[in-house]
């Protein structure tokens, strides 16, 4: 019986040093970005090299932007965007980060380092993204696809088929049905959109979902990746 539990403790430590030695830092700054420590009432300036506990706040201002680095991954911050890294472990050669996206929008790169493997879950108020080394922008009602393919699905309607959404393509919550947009048929309406004299091509079209850092809707959707 002794010998059963002292492993276990071993075990658990073992994992504990793995996470502690995931560090978080503030790469970039560029204008107001806030953070708030954890147990803290407290706001102070970020600053390039910052290290980053869990749970940690991020905030940004109007037109500024941050960019923080887990391990080979990065995460930009976007403007007007309040995020927290809920939980940052490295273990058994798997990067396992969670995030949550409270307002705003944020675009996340995975770049597991080489031989390991990389987790992440984005959760917003209305959706969760669930990502292996791909990369995407999300905010609560949009997705645009960087490289990879995710599988896009709205929680709200349970005979909704999910569509992929692949590298260069995008999708997002039409306001009226409750239904992701198809991105090969966004593909097509933007080719097929006229521009103006002396303005680029329409890329958006009606129906979309809006977001303005402080969106609150009614829709749930999951998003994973292929």
């Amino acid at each position: 019986m002794k010998r059963i539990i002292l492993l276990t403790v071993i075990i658990q430590l073992t994992g504990f040093i793995f996470a502690q030695n995931q560090e978080i830092i503030i790469r970039e700054v560029t204008g107001t970005v806030e953070l708030k420590a954890p147990g803290s009432a407290d706001w102070v300036s970020a600053q390039v090299g910052d290290r980053l506990e869990q749970s940690t706040i991020i905030s940004t201002s109007f037109n500024s932007t941050a960019r923080i680095s887990v391990g080979n991954s990065s995460i930009l911050v976007r403007s007007l965007t309040r995020l927290s890294l809920q939980a940052v472990i490295d273990m058994e050669n798997t990067e396992n980060v969670g995030l949550e996206l409270r307002t705003g929008r944020v675009r996340v790169d995975v770049n597991p380092s080489t031989g390991s493997k990389a987790n992440y879950t984005v959760r917003t108020p209305l959706s969760l993204a669930s990502v292996r080394g791909t990369s995407f922008e999300i905010d609560p009602f949009n997705i645009t696809v960087m490289s990879g393919t995710v599988r896009f699905e709205p929680l709200s309607r349970a005979a909704f088929q999910p569509v992929l959404v692949n590298a260069n393509q995008s999708s997002w919550v039409e306001s009226d049905t409750g239904n992701a947009r198809n991105p090969l048929t966004v593909a097509e309406e933007s080719r097929s959109l006229p521009s103006l004299p002396g303005q680029e091509a329409v890329q958006d079209v009606t129906g979309r979902g809006s977001n303005d850092g402080g969106s609150d809707g009614s829709l749930d959707l999951v998003i994973n990746v292929n």
